[in-house]
């Protein structure tokens, strides 16, 4: 038995924006990139991670109505793994894109899709509130890559080697 359509929806549609965020953040830090690829991708970044809050906040909330299928027998060690997993994905996939949010708004940046809707910021100007954050979003974005990369693992892992379904409670709703 799988998750819902909206679950696996959901799901999907975050784990697509994280994939695209995780080059572009990287890429639009670095030194010597051309200005206007760097301003695009900052644009960029900063909408999506708005759209990713909106969107864990929605699953978080579906999650909490929708209690997930009963989990296949694991050994107690890769269930545990997987708990905790989902866990950090869950709290970084929330940490991320306030930090991001804090640390734009305190640094005086824009963030165009919120501008554009005439929503004000809700934290003050500040270049001490803005480093903070921007602190944050360096850890956890490691921390969300690490975790990123060994649900993936997991995932090919449960998918190719095992083939015990595990993959399959989740596959896109297509």
């Amino acid at each position: 038995m799988g998750y819902d359509r909206p679950a696996r929806a959901l799901h999907w549609i975050i784990a697509l924006a994280v994939l695209a965020m995780i080059p572009a953040g990287l890429v639009m830090i670095r030194d010597g990139i051309p200005r206007g690829l760097q301003d695009t991708l900052f644009i960029f970044h900063k909408n999506t991670g708005t759209l990713i809050l909106l969107a864990m906040l929605v699953r978080a909330a579906w999650r909490a109505a929708h209690p997930p299928p009963p989990r296949p027998a694991l050994p107690r060690w890769q269930a545990r793994a997987a708990t905790l997993n989902h866990a950090a994905l869950y709290v970084l996939l929330v940490v991320m894109p306030v930090s991001g949010y804090v640390r734009v708004r305190a640094g005086g940046f824009p963030i165009e899709a919120l501008d554009a809707m005439g929503l004000p910021g809700l934290v003050p100007r500040s270049d001490a509130l803005a480093e903070a954050a921007q602190s944050v979003h360096y850890v956890a974005a490691w921390a969300l890559i690490a975790a990123v990369a060994l649900h993936v693992a997991a995932a090919l892992h449960h998918g190719i080697v095992r083939r015990d379904g595990i993959v399959a409670r989740m596959w896109p709703p297509l």
